[in-house]
């Protein structure tokens, strides 16, 4: 016993000692070239000092607007038929089968901006439409029950509330109208249900039309958004708010590149009116408008393909009533020259409806040019 004590102790006293010297033989391990260390000393060329200020100034934006960003959570109750032939006693569901309905709960998850401090909340009107319940999550967690204002189904915005709370933090609105081709486009969102995400490319086109029947010029983005960025902020690299995500454009449904954002101007006029009114009451002329085909223009026998070609033109409307034919062509309204149906649409939208036995119409009139009487002619049209 003592003498494997001894061996023990000789055992552990040699141990120790190599602990000792061993690195003046050997070297500290991580001095080894088995180990690579940044040098301190190692200058930064200039192109990679700019990228590094440019990777500073996305985290920049992260940490400055994510906190104005809050995810909706939205669910609603759905009723659904029980097949008719399902016997019961077979049911892994519980006796629905056999005829008459159950109801399911359906949930969904979109993103919105933070306005200011007294809770309003800015997102797509898809994002909320039909829902029972709407629950904000804030950066920090905390939720908070919503309700809607107002809602516009054809700018799909919508505007909610939340009880307003210190925790708050608003975001900062850009102006989309200085936004070009090039320009940087972030994305902060909750893609497929993972907050806080943070993408970023650039503005691919601005003004692009023809989408939808909004008469929107959206600004197009090769940023990645997803389902779940709907109603998030499109932010510039000053981390202003230019533009609300609404929609992408994909054939497998996951992002390509190619995203649509409502421009934060558009944006601003109806949240205007929704936080006074809950609903947006629209200007219209009622006429339906195309672009001039070089077909067109030989069998109208126009000029050019400029301007907005008449297609048809409702009953009772303040086109018909102004005696504007279809097959006619706006060239000019108020003071804008037309090229396109686009800019027709974008300026009876930016008028404003008149009182009751006053309706307000184009300060100039229209000018078009009719296939009929083969001359100019400028006509009155009340904006309803």
């Amino acid at each position: 016993m003592k003498l494997f004590q001894g061996k023990t102790f000789i055992a552990l006293l040699f141990t120790f000692l190599g602990i000792i010297i061993s690195p003046y033989f050997f070297g500290n391990a991580s001095d080894s070239s088995l180990y690579l260390q940044a040098d301190p000393k190692k200058e930064i060329s200039p192109a990679r000092g700019q990228a590094i200020s440019l990777e500073t100034a996305f985290q920049e934006v992260f940490d400055s607007v994510s906190p104005s960003v809050v995810s909706i959570a939205t669910e609603k109750t759905v009723r659904i038929k029980n097949h008719p032939f399902v016997d019961p006693f077979f049911d892994p569901f519980g006796g629905r089968g056999g005829g008459g309905e159950f109801k399911q709960k359906q949930n969904g998850l979109g993103s919105g901006v933070i306005l200011n401090d007294e809770g309003y909340i800015l997102t797509n009107e898809h994002v909320i439409a039909d829902m029972d319940k709407l629950t904000v999550r804030l950066k920090n967690k905390k939720t908070y029950e919503a309700k809607v204002i107002g809602s516009d189904p054809i700018m799909d915005l919508a505007l909610l509330k939340i009880k307003p709370t210190p925790d708050l933090i608003p975001a900062s609105l850009g102006d989309s109208s200085r936004v070009h081709v090039g320009s940087w486009a972030i994305a902060i969102g909750a893609p497929l249900g993972f907050e806080q995400s943070f993408t970023v490319g650039v503005v691919s086109a601005v003004a692009r039309g023809g989408i939808d029947s909004s008469g929107l010029g959206y600004l197009q983005t090769d940023a990645a958004i997803n389902q779940g960025n709907s109603g998030g902020p499109l932010l510039n690299i000053n981390g202003e708010v230019i533009g609300i995500n609404r929609m992408i454009a994909s054939q497998s449904g996951g992002s390509v590149g190619i995203g649509f954002a409502i421009p934060i101007n558009d944006a601003k006029r109806i949240v205007e009116e929704l936080k006074a009114n809950g609903k947006v009451r629209r200007p219209w002329i009622g006429v339906n408008l195309s672009k001039i085909t070089e077909e067109e223009i030989k069998e109208f026998k126009l000029k050019e393909t400029r301007g907005a070609l008449i297609r048809q033109i409702m009953d009772n409307s303040p086109a018909a009533a102004s005696g504007l034919l279809v097959g006619d062509v706006i060239t000019r309204v108020g003071e804008k020259d037309v090229e396109t149906p686009e800019d027709v649409i974008t300026y009876v939208r930016e008028q404003k409806i008149g009182k009751k036995n006053r309706p307000q119409g184009f300060p100039e009139g229209v000018e078009f040019e009719s296939r009929y009487h083969n001359c100019r002619k400028t006509r009155k049209v009340l904006i309803g």
